[in-house]
């Protein structure tokens, strides 16, 4: 297993799993802090949270410090979800937690914001994974049924709406590890539901894509080979649009291929920072 240097770590994170909340501007964000080495920021994506990265804070944690976070409104967050927020969220947990320089890992939605901190503060970015992630050309959501997702919560209940996510192709897992079905299962039982109870908000002007031309870090873009077209799209677009991208395809997964194929996700991004995180990072 590659080990990073001494010289390369910072003080180690507490051993104790407790779940750590910090107060942001309307919000208590729950947040965990593991592991030894460089740092690593884990974004997770649509009515998911931070134990989605389970898998990969067990095969990671002796190489990195993990740190990983509910975003507002999702898992055991307060505050009403709002992807206009998501980036200055993940600034403020790295002004706490005093970090200087990261990684980023963002899955899905996350990507959204992990682009939008990146290209806001290039020179804080050592390194950048993307995981199946949504086109910036598009309207956050517009290739997900969130109409009828919102509309089938304020008709029915929560439960229906978990019932059918959980159909949806970009939940479907192709592992038939029990434990990772029960991992997902879980997450969307904790999703509140927030944007989907609450009337949606007026519409406003998209907000401006995130400035690619400004993310110098280099970037991996992963997604599953099984992901739904869409994302599929969005990964080939960013690659050309990104100048210092690669790309992986995860073979048999899907959207969610961290929890399909856990220990080949988790070596693809231990080679990836290995290659370039550096004693300035």
């Amino acid at each position: 297993m590659f080990r990073y240097p001494k010289s390369l770590s910072v003080e180690p994170a507490s051993v104790d799993r407790a779940d750590c909340y910090l107060a942001l501007e309307g919000a208590r964000l729950r947040y965990r802090d593991e592991g030894y080495g460089p740092p690593l920021i884990m974004v997770h994506g649509w009515t998911l949270d931070l134990e989605m990265w389970e898998p990969q804070v067990a095969a990671l944690k002796g190489d990195f410090r993990l740190v990983r976070f509910d975003r507002r409104g999702y898992g055991l967050s307060s505050g009403r979800p709002d992807t206009t927020r998501d980036s200055g969220d993940l600034a403020g947990l790295l002004r706490h937690l005093r970090l200087n320089r990261v990684s980023l890992i963002g899955m899905s939605q996350g990507a959204r914001a992990v682009l939008a901190f990146a290209s806001a503060a290039p020179a804080q970015v050592a390194a950048i994974i993307l995981d199946g992630p949504p086109s910036l050309e598009l309207a956050e959501g517009d290739d997900l049924p969130v109409d009828e997702l919102r509309s089938l919560v304020q008709t029915q209940d929560i439960e229906a709406f978990r019932r059918r996510w959980l159909r949806s192709p970009l939940m479907q897992l192709r592992t038939r590890d029990a434990r990772m079905r029960a991992l997902l299962a879980a997450m969307i039982e904790r999703y509140p539901g927030h944007d989907l109870v609450y009337p949606a908000a007026p519409q406003t002007p998209a907000d401006p894509a995130p400035r690619l031309e400004s993310i110098i870090a280099p970037t991996l873009i992963v997604r599953g080979q099984y992901d739904v077209p869409s994302r599929a799209r969005s990964a080939q677009l960013l690659y050309a649009r990104l100048g210092a991208a690669e790309c992986a395809v995860i073979a048999d997964a899907g959207h969610l291929p961290n929890l399909d194929q856990p220990a080949v996700y988790s070596d693809l991004c231990r080679a990836f920072l290995a290659r370039h995180v550096t004693a300035g990072a």
